[in-house]
């Protein structure tokens, strides 16, 4: 019947998944807790530039709230 396909689909779901998934905590662990941040466009990769000038320790992903900012 029909419903036989279902643990094939499961599985196979489960298996396309891992990849995305993986990635997402691999870049959260390496980057400081953060997902990557990737800049596509100019304004995406000026913004990138300017959070790595704000930190103070030369990199984007460390975050300085506005209080903080000299």
């Amino acid at each position: 019947m029909w419903f036989e396909i279902l643990p094939g689909v499961a599985i196979m779901a489960v298996c396309l998944s891992i990849p995305g998934m993986a990635t997402a905590y691999i870049h959260k662990f390496s980057n400081g807790r953060k997902e990557k941040r990737i800049a596509h466009l100019r304004y995406h990769w000026s913004l990138l530039e300017r959070d790595r000038r704000i930190s103070g320790v030369n990199s984007y992903y460390v975050a300085k709230g506005l209080e903080n900012i000299d």
